[in-house]
């Protein structure tokens, strides 16, 4: 069963179900983010089952178990909950009393998943593609453009074929990869809640014959179909701000890849730039 199909699952099949999994189905349905984080037996005692119902229903309905069902869950309340609803779940899962550990925490607990969960593969092979291409093409808005404007800063340092497509009027950004083809590659960058123009201006690239290269939270993500090559860093923290952590360290990595390989480049660009601080006093010496 596909990630976000478990609802429409679930109502195209009630009927079918007997009374006990109904309850269940029908709590699932009307309260999706709650129950995505609850254990079975939580989920049991609320709906007044018991827990082995719980635990079979899942396996029943397509899932290796519970844990597996309870992780799609969580996924589909990232990817359809408005700010409004997310803001309903950080209250009830971050401690009010130290909001800065709960956040910290969450942040390092994504990068721990991102490192484990990661395309070792897919890292080096989008290393290749991005230092192959005849020009490199980088897009994400919204949250994901400040990541968008990180990449660009640092790949502006190693390469002078660098394209930064911020805006997010779609004619725009269109306008801006109209020439890409067979030589160029695209970093596209979108995390829940997904920009359709992004998914829209990938297409494009696609088609047109670019690399695409994806940086994205998870493989259920549409960037995912899209790409060549698909970079996943987790970035779903319960709140209605978007946790870029993990993503900006997959990219803090993908720099270092490319640095490594184009070490006496970036070398003279260094010393030619810290040339022209110097002449034109950017820092201050104090």
């Amino acid at each position: 069963m596909e990630s976000l199909d478990i609802l429409t699952y679930l109502k195209d099949n009630l009927n079918t179900f007997s009374k006990r999994q109904i309850l269940i189905a029908t709590y699932i349905l009307e309260n999706y983010d709650k129950a995505a984080y609850m254990t079975a037996a939580v989920l049991s005692e609320t709906i007044g089952v018991s827990e082995s119902t719980v635990v079979r229903f899942a396996s029943e309905i397509g899932f290796d178990g519970y844990p597996q069902m309870q992780k799609r869950l969580r996924q589909l309340t990232v990817t359809q909950s408005n700010s409004l609803k997310r803001m309903e779940i950080a209250s009830r899962h971050l401690d009010d009393e130290n909001i800065l550990s709960s956040v910290l925490k969450s942040d390092v607990r994504m990068i721990e998943h991102t490192l484990e969960e990661i395309d070792k593969q897919q890292f080096d092979s989008a290393v290749n593609a991005i230092l192959n291409a005849k020009n490199i093409y980088i897009t994400g808005i919204r949250s994901a453009a400040s990541l968008a404007s990180f990449t660009d800063f640092y790949f502006r340092l190693m390469f002078d074929n660098t394209k930064l497509i911020s805006s997010a009027d779609a004619s725009d950004m269109f306008e801006q990869a109209m020439h890409i083809n067979e030589n160029d590659v695209i970093i596209g960058m979108s995390f829940p809640r997904y920009s359709k123009n992004i998914i829209k201006l990938l297409e494009y690239a696609s088609k047109r014959g670019a690399t695409v290269i994806g940086i994205t939270d998870s493989q259920t993500s549409p960037i995912v179909r899209i790409a060549d090559y698909s970079l996943t860093a987790k970035s779903d923290i319960n709140s209605f701000v978007d946790s870029l952590v993990a993503p900006f360290s997959v990219v803090n990595a993908l720099i270092a890849a490319l640095g490594m390989k184009q070490s006496e480049y970036i070398k003279k660009n260094f010393e030619d730039l810290e040339n022209i601080w110097e002449e034109y006093g950017v820092y201050d010496k104090e």
